[in-house]
């Protein structure tokens, strides 16, 4: 089984004194995930993506558009992105994140049953 692991993701990349970096941790048939870092005052313009996608921040705050609404990402926030959702970001303080894209209908799709947490 291949597999990727990092102690300590935060010291994988750095943000940027100018701009938008990122760098692709793993990418198969079934899922992408990138990092990316934004410093100060960047931002993303109201776009939407085919696959179903995941944000996490690591580090600094943005102001996250999701649709029609927009709330502030911080540390520890979580978005949850259905296919076609049109999003933005506009980022507030350096920031690190993760973006994962799933593809629909995953080969390695896992079965659990009805009572697992």
């Amino acid at each position: 089984m291949d597999y990727v692991f990092f102690g300590n993701l935060q010291q994988e990349f750095s943000v940027p004194d100018k701009g938008i970096l990122s760098r692709v941790l793993h990418k198969d048939a079934d899922v992408n995930i990138t990092a990316f870092s934004f410093s100060s005052g960047e931002e993303l313009s109201l776009h939407s993506a085919p696959t179903p996608a995941i944000l996490y921040f690591l580090e600094g705050e943005a102001e996250v558009q999701l649709g029609a609404e927009k709330m502030l990402a911080q540390p520890g926030s979580f978005v949850y992105m259905p296919p076609m959702l049109p999003h933005a970001i506009q980022v507030k303080s350096p920031v690190k994140m993760l973006l994962i894209q799933v593809r629909k209908g995953t080969s390695g799709a896992a079965s659990y049953p009805p009572n697992a947490v």
